[in-house]
């Protein structure tokens, strides 16, 4: 199905601005359905004048339709100013009835109202009171005063007339309340009728004094949307005034009752600041077992134990970081690339400089259950080629990640010396805890491999 904006500039000859007038009509005209009970189906008229395009429809949510297919794209070969009721392929009648949309003292769209003429709604305080609003609602599309010009509502696409609606009069007295406004005003803790009553005093006492924006405000020339929280609960506000024969003849206000959301997202952004500190926490007790270590280190006499609480040290600060970044996150999953570059930097940095470090590709967003192991596994094959791999004269170190279908394959290479003959990884500390966290934790793939250039390259591959 083509879209507004496909048909009104392929087909039309409307201007830039006649054209956002009418995105901002279908992006509001919800409530006129629901309210009228109708079907809405929009016509602009042909670029050479031969007849019109169906731009844009809308069913209501509050009746049944007569669009059992989509008519948007359809083109007729005359104005339909003069519409008559359809008769479907079954017999039934559709009660059709233009509305012209005006903008800026001209003619610029036909809305064309469809409803089913067997709809014998009884007419109950909700239905009149739905088709009186509708009624205004439609005379202000012809007098081109809705929807108000400006930006969207943000509340259009998520407030609907049968969340809650209410009706005030041109003194702000509520004419009508649906039963789930009213609902929603007993959650706020108002026990009264609403009908009657005046809508800003109420409102005003139940928000209390000390509200971010008194609630009188809200009422003024424009649309006003707001929330307000009383005892507790919560409640979203959207007031539209209505006009008739040029004078105000009061407002249109949905709302609807949102405690329970507003609960459930208090409870998750204080989850997401609990696991946020705990993350923070233990990371400070990791440096602090890490400060430990070096100061340990540094009272060794013995080079082989000082080298070993320093390897320790480095297994230690590489975890810490994982949970840094983590404790700074709002998920539990990590950008890894920044933690690749800070380990290669601090390893090799340990190392006087004479090694230097590069990485290419990315990680991208890695599960923190992984990013664990997989920060401990490049801090020992980086450590191991910068102890092993290099002469006195340094050598270069290059990270290469590719990242295919949620696998990661990375390969650590240098330009050093290559392998020994004898080469055994069982026979090293480091790399003993590489094996265990690549075939254990990782559950993935280890291969080491000397280059005929020179050099080593490890290989990793695992599943996310």
């Amino acid at each position: 199905m083509p879209s507004f904006e496909d048909i009104a500039d392929a087909q039309t000859a409307l201007t830039t601005a006649q054209i956002d007038r009418l995105q901002l009509l279908v992006t509001d005209w919800q409530i006129v359905a629901d309210l009228s009970f109708s079907d809405l189906v929009l016509w602009v008229e042909d670029a050479e004048e031969k007849g019109m395009w169906a731009a844009a429809q809308i069913r209501p949510t509050t009746g049944p339709t007569t669009l059992l297919e989509d008519v948007v794209g359809t083109f007729v070969p005359r104005d339909l100013s003069d519409i008559g009721d359809e008769v479907l392929a079954d017999g039934a009648v559709v009660v059709q009835t233009p509305v012209p949309v005006m903008w800026a003292g001209r003619r610029i769209a036909l809305i064309v109202t469809r409803r089913p003429a067997t709809d014998r709604r009884a007419a109950g305080a909700l239905e009149s009171a739905y088709q009186r609003t509708s009624e205004e609602l439609f005379e202000m599309i012809q007098r081109g005063e809705f929807p108000l010009p400006g930006v969207p509502s943000e509340l259009a696409d998520s407030l609907r007339v049968g969340d809650g609606f209410v009706r005030t009069d041109a003194d702000g007295l509520v004419a009508y309340a649906s039963p789930n406004a009213l609902s929603a005003y007993r959650r706020l803790g108002y026990t009264g009728d609403l009908r009657g009553a005046d809508l800003i005093d109420l409102t005003t006492h139940l928000i209390g004094a000390d509200a971010d924006r008194p609630f009188s405000t809200l009422f003024g020339a424009g649309e006003a949307e707001a929330e307000i929280e009383s005892g507790g609960a919560s409640m979203l506000l959207r007031i539209m005034p209505l006009r008739s024969g040029g004078a105000a003849t009061g407002s249109l206000i949905l709302l609807r009752d949102v405690t329970e959301l507003r609960l459930r997202e208090r409870e998750l952004v204080s989850k997401d600041a609990t696991i946020r500190e705990i993350h923070h926490r233990v990371k400070n007790n990791l440096q602090t077992v890490a400060a430990l270590l070096r100061l340990q280190s540094r009272r060794m006499e013995i080079p082989a134990a000082r080298e070993a609480l320093q390897e320790a040290e480095r297994r230690v600060g590489s975890i810490a970081l994982v949970h840094e970044t983590l404790s700074q996150s709002f998920d539990e999953s990590v950008e890894f690339d920044a933690i690749a570059d800070t380990l290669l930097r601090t390893v090799l940095d340990v190392g006087g400089g004479v090694v230097k470090a590069e990485r290419v590709g990315s990680f991208g967003l890695v599960p923190a259950e992984i990013a664990t192991p997989l920060a401990m596994t490049l801090t020992e094959l980086v450590q191991n080629a910068a102890e092993h791999a290099f002469g006195p004269e340094g050598g270069r170190v290059m990270l290469a990640v590719n990242r295919i279908r949620g696998r990661i394959r990375l390969r650590v290479s240098d330009d050093g010396r290559g392998l020994p003959d004898d080469f055994d990884p069982t026979l090293s500390l480091g790399l003993s805890i590489v094996s265990t966290l690549v075939r254990g934790e990782l559950k993935g793939e280890l291969d080491y491999e000397s280059m005929p250039s020179g050099g080593t390259t490890v290989t990793i591959a695992f599943g996310l």
